[in-house]
């Protein structure tokens, strides 16, 4: 009886054994993982304690130069598919899964800190989505989940200027046409912009923060010309933002907004390939005025509500830009930018005013930046990288605050080749700043957060940036 119930006994864990082996077999073996990142070590000579940090002016993010940007490492597994239809190829349907783990310094270097760490180390996951494309072997593709949706940007200032649409949400395209809807609310109680996404629901009988959803759908039109050599992109877009439930601690009420834009690619003929300009315009109003700190996202709302009936009514932003890469030959190339800014919340103030929070935030902005990098092919494992930024902003009835800029970088290039986009890059930096006045008064930088008035501010730094795909 025993021995039988012994054999019983190995037969059932055998079987689990099998079960649980069969769970955990991966057929699929098409996989791709790639990387991109920026890291090393810098300081300033002249700021307290000598630490490292951002000469460019607040909230406008890399506009002025990346270079001196903090640590990030970016991970982006992905799983690809490629069924065959009845076995005809050109009918398959082309399957993506990939996701985004994201690593950035909160402060100090990445490499000497974690999540434990006062000011450590920030985490997130911007991708996880699934695209299919040439779904049977038809000109629609769709996908679902949330990815960084972002295409042109003006990269020596990293700044993605007119179709960053990167939050949760889905959508389609069909050739040139593509429709997208985003849900980017999160539940929040000191909003990092003016629009609260979140309230205090009590019809339960308990205080519970629940989302007060922004709807974001967006309509993009590309239209090819001359051969495509120019493409002409224009961009629609319509948010809205329900009232807050009337169960609710807090009275917000709904909300909408438009923007329209156009931006034109256009390829130029050099003498070596791969010269461009790109030239936009973008106007939001209401609710759909964003952004600001470098952020581009038309979601990210700008400026303080109404006094009187609290909505962004009456809202606006400009912004214009012109991008220009230039491959003179093979020892030179040059490129440049300028964007300029308009922008202006709800309130009728065209200096401060009360957002939701009854905090005074200004209500009225206007920016202009513009910059010049121009790198020299010394041979084709070494580059010298060399820049040149103005920035300016404007807040409320202020004096503006402005910044130049001027860097020198040495490069090793291991790839051996001669492009702007060639990477990983190796680089010694070298910059030097000077504020005007009202910014030094006013500590409008990080640098000058950090060290008090100066005219000038300095950072020196080695740091490898890559992208590996």
């Amino acid at each position: 009886m025993k021995i039988n119930a012994l054999k019983y006994s190995f037969g059932v864990l055998l079987l689990i054994a099998q079960v649980s082996f069969a769970q955990i077999v991966i057929t699929n073996k098409d996989f791709s993982f790639g990387t991109t990142g920026r890291i090393g070590a810098g300081y300033s000579p002249n700021a307290d304690g000598k630490t490292g940090r951002q000469l460019n002016l607040n909230n406008q993010g890399s506009l002025g130069g990346r270079m001196d940007q903090g640590d990030y490492v970016d991970f982006l597994p992905a799983f690809h598919f490629t069924p065959v239809a009845n076995g005809d190829s050109a009918k398959a349907t082309k399957i993506d899964m990939q996701a985004r783990l994201s690593f950035y310094s909160g402060g100090t270097f990445l490499g000497n800190v974690d999540s434990k760490s006062n000011h450590g180390m920030i985490i997130a996951l911007p991708e996880a989505f699934v695209e299919a494309r040439n779904i049977m072997g038809s000109n629609w593709d769709v996908w679902a989940g949330s990815r960084w949706l972002r295409y042109d940007d003006v990269h020596i200032a990293d700044y993605f200027y007119f179709d960053d649409h990167s939050a949760t949400g889905w959508g389609f395209r069909h050739k040139n046409t593509r429709f997208s809807m985003f849900f980017p609310a999160a539940i929040d109680t000191a909003a990092t912009n003016s629009t609260p996404y979140s309230y205090t629901n009590v019809i339960s009988g308990t205080k519970n923060l629940i989302y007060r959803q922004r709807e974001v759908m967006i309509l993009e039109q590309t239209i090819p010309f001359k051969n495509n050599i120019h493409q002409l992109k224009l961009l629609a877009e319509f948010h809205n933002l329900d009232k807050s439930g009337k169960n609710s601690m807090e009275q917000y009420a709904s909300d909408q907004g438009w923007v329209f834009g156009g931006k034109l690619n256009s390829n130029l003929k050099t003498k070596i390939a791969g010269s461009f300009n790109q030239i936009s315009v973008r106007y939001g109003t209401g609710i759909a005025n964003g952004g600001d700190s470098g952020n581009t996202q038309t979601w990210r709302t700008y400026g303080a509500p109404n006094e009187i009936t609290k909505t962004y009514k009456g809202a606006y932003s400009l912004t214009a830009v012109e991008h220009i890469l230039l491959n003179l030959s093979n020892r030179w190339s040059a490129n440049a930018y300028a964007v300029f800014t308009m922008s202006k919340g709800g309130s009728n103030s065209d200096n401060k005013a009360l957002d939701h929070y009854n905090r005074e935030i200004f209500n009225k902005k206007s920016e202009f930046n513009t910059g010049l990098r121009a790198t020299y092919y010394v041979n084709n494992w070494f580059h010298i990288l060399s820049e040149l930024h103005y920035a300016s902003r404007t807040d409320g009835n202020q004096n503006p605050a402005s910044m130049v800029k001027l860097v020198l970088a040495p490069t090793i290039v291991p790839t051996a080749e001669r492009s702007v986009w060639a990477r990983p890059h190796i680089r010694l930096i070298a910059e030097v700043s000077r504020y005007n006045n009202q910014a030094m008064n006013s500590l409008y930088s990080p640098f000058l957060q950090q060290s008090g008035a100066k005219r000038f501010g300095t950072y020196l730094g080695v740091r490898t940036e890559w992208w590996v795909f």
